[in-house]
């Protein structure tokens, strides 16, 4: 019965996802050569607001908690956990006040309506995985342009999606780069939690009535730590969150 819910509730989600990515690629577009950036900013806010509420159509439980504080005059370095491609529309919803620009791999930058254009517009670091160089200058680009705005960058230190509690190891190397251009950046982790069990099996069937949660802890300030110390302090955060759930 379970199974059988989950595929007419991901049927019905997944139809309502493609009407959105539609409906705001044209909204984006419009917004952003008749109205321009700040628009468009807003345009992006709310498209991820439908995204992020439209899960409830999964029976899913939806939380966001800030554990912190943030300030809102200097620039942010969010480094969460990264456990499915479901992270990202609350990681824009829930922080959208600091303006979160994404470390992103290149490829998503075509073909997908709505996603696509606002990683071409919006000033995000398009990466290409197979070409460090190219990687560490449009990363150091982001770290200067939050520097400049007081934006915030979003950088997955995974590098990749675990779906499990199970980390894999943060590399420090675009954290790096952000700093160097970003120096009083402060470094703020967050956790993410039942992204990953919401789609084990990639969009098709999602599992119904997950919880899913997104949390800000305390930040790190980077003055006189290493990138790797500082990445090391931020999953072993992420970790001490996703194991007290464990622990439940």
């Amino acid at each position: 019965m379970k199974k059988a819910l989950d595929y007419i509730l991901s049927s019905i989600y997944l139809l309502y996802f493609g009407l959105m990515l539609l409906f705001f690629h044209v909204y984006q577009v419009v917004a952003y050569n008749v109205f321009g950036k700040k628009a468009h900013k807003r345009s992006v806010d709310h498209f991820n607001f439908m995204l992020t509420y439209g899960w409830y159509l999964t029976g899913a439980g939806i939380h966001f908690n800030n554990r912190t504080q943030l300030p809102d005059n200097r620039p942010l370095i969010f480094t969460p956990n990264h456990q499915s491609t479901f992270d990202i529309p609350g990681l824009i919803w829930f922080l959208r006040k600091y303006h979160p620009l994404f470390v992103s791999k290149i490829e998503l930058a075509r073909g997908i309506p709505g996603i696509s254009y606002n990683l071409r517009k919006s000033g995000a670091a398009l990466i290409d995985r197979k070409d460090g160089k190219q990687a560490i200058v449009e990363i150091a680009r982001l770290g200067k342009f939050i520097q400049e705005n007081n934006f915030s960058a979003v950088i997955f230190p995974e590098g990749t999606r675990t779906a499990s509690a199970a980390m894999k190891p943060f590399a420090a190397g675009g954290l790096a780069a952000l700093l160097k251009k970003a120096p009083n950046a402060l470094v703020v982790p967050v956790v993410i939690r039942g992204t990953g069990r919401f789609n084990p099996k990639g969009l098709f069937p999602l599992t119904s009535f997950s919880r899913l949660s997104w949390t800000v802890l305390p930040g790190i300030e980077p003055a006189g730590k290493k990138p790797e110390e500082i990445a090391q302090m931020a999953q072993a955060a992420i970790q001490a969150v996703l194991d007290e759930e464990f622990r439940k």
